[in-house]
């Protein structure tokens, strides 16, 4: 598993891959969806969706692996949000309590100047909890 995580860093410090992308793009096969449809889904939540430093970017890449895996996509009936809504408030839960936040303003120190936690420990952190609530069976 730790070996994935070092991969999204890579994916990020490496190839300019956002925070998102690098732990959605990770996790795609496992998740069942294409590689770089997972990428363009992505691109836009990087620093904090937008940039604008609100939800991490990565623990939003977890959030969106755990609808690529769990959704039926039942179009006509949507029937599988509330599992899937219950796993992403699992993953925030457990990024807040490690972390000490779920914003990437308070996990900089913006505005208190006390980081808690860099980015790439972010994605790292996002990545051993997709692979233990998400992918527990191949974690």
């Amino acid at each position: 598993m730790e070996e994935r995580a070092e991969k999204a860093v890579a994916l990020m410090q490496q190839k300019g891959y956002n925070c998102a992308q690098a732990v959605a793009c990770v996790f795609a096969e496992e998740a069942g969806a294409d590689k770089k449809t997972v990428f363009r889904m992505a691109e836009g939540f990087g620093s904090g969706m937008g940039t604008m430093q609100g939800v991490c970017g990565a623990l939003v890449g977890a959030v969106m692996l755990a609808g690529l895996s769990r959704s039926t996509a039942n179009l006509e009936q949507p029937d599988s949000k509330p599992r899937t809504a219950a796993l992403a408030r699992t993953l925030m839960k457990a990024f807040e309590q490690e972390a000490g936040a779920v914003y990437c303003k308070d996990l900089k120190g913006v505005g208190t100047g006390k980081p808690l936690l860099a980015c790439p420990d972010c994605v790292r952190l996002a990545c051993r909890l997709a692979a233990r609530e998400v992918f527990p069976e191949k974690a």
